[in-house]
């Protein structure tokens, strides 16, 4: 138990380039796979489909297709981040301003950023990535009872779990891209893909050896006794 309670602590994020030169061994991509099959999605639904892109010519293609940077991404995230490692390991919620481009450390900064850049390639996104998963939620393959389909999207999270713990233990690098399910991107990858239209790109994800071993970032969490009640809320519990 306290192996798997380790590699939970141990998963991150992998922000840095992959090896392109080193796919992923097909052992251990079925491996990544078929841990997602046995994720616990409601009323065992299993309202996803997943394809494996690991073709240069088609990963090439998508790379080169624009998105913008969100405004509201900027201003929400914004108000996410610590300013200094003492505030950041106070509050144990958000980020660390530092992971971010300094012009997205203050409220100046975004302003600047919002007017005046323009629309960039996704290939700065991919970064050399061997193998993309592409997450798709099918919608049909509703979650009964559970109003906009809430239980349905937690499933899919519980996939992306799944798969994100199983490459942690293989060393495989894992990042999420929740860009590639903006309407523009999405609808110009269903046209690259041939998806479906009743499909929707739940989110994407970058696996991958990387290059560098990039910078290490303080990780931080409640504690326990923050967050759990003792028979009614807020009387704590494990004090």
């Amino acid at each position: 138990m306290d192996d798997i309670l380790n590699l939970i602590k141990k998963r991150q994020s992998s922000r840095v380039s992959f090896d392109s030169k080193q796919p992923i061994a097909k052992e251990d991509l079925r491996q990544i796979l078929e841990a997602a099959s046995w994720a616990p999605t409601a009323h065992n639904m299993q309202n996803y489909q997943i394809i494996v892109l690991d073709d240069k010519k088609l990963i090439e293609k998508i790379g080169n297709i624009k998105s913008q940077i969100s405004d509201v991404f900027l201003r929400e995230n914004y108000q996410q981040l610590s300013f200094s490692k003492d505030e950041f390991i106070t509050k144990r919620v958000g980020l660390l301003g530092t992971m971010f481009p300094e012009s997205w450390q203050s409220l100046e900064g975004i302003e600047k950023v919002v007017k005046t850049s323009s629309p960039s390639p996704l290939s700065g996104t991919i970064s050399n990535s061997p193998t993309i998963l592409i997450v798709l939620y099918d919608a049909m393959k509703r979650a009964p009872a559970s109003e906009g389909d809430f239980l349905g999207k937690i499933s899919l999270g519980t996939v992306m779990e799944n798969m994100w713990i199983m490459s942690a233990s293989l060393g495989i690098g894992f990042q999420i891209m929740s860009v590639f399910n903006s309407e523009t991107i999405e609808e110009n990858i269903k046209q690259i893909l041939n998806i479906p239209k009743y499909l929707k790109i739940a989110f994407a994800v970058r696996l991958g050896y990387p290059s560098s071993k990039g910078f290490k970032y303080l990780r931080v969490r409640r504690n326990v006794e923050d967050f759990t009640h003792h028979n009614k809320f807020d009387s704590k519990y494990l004090i």
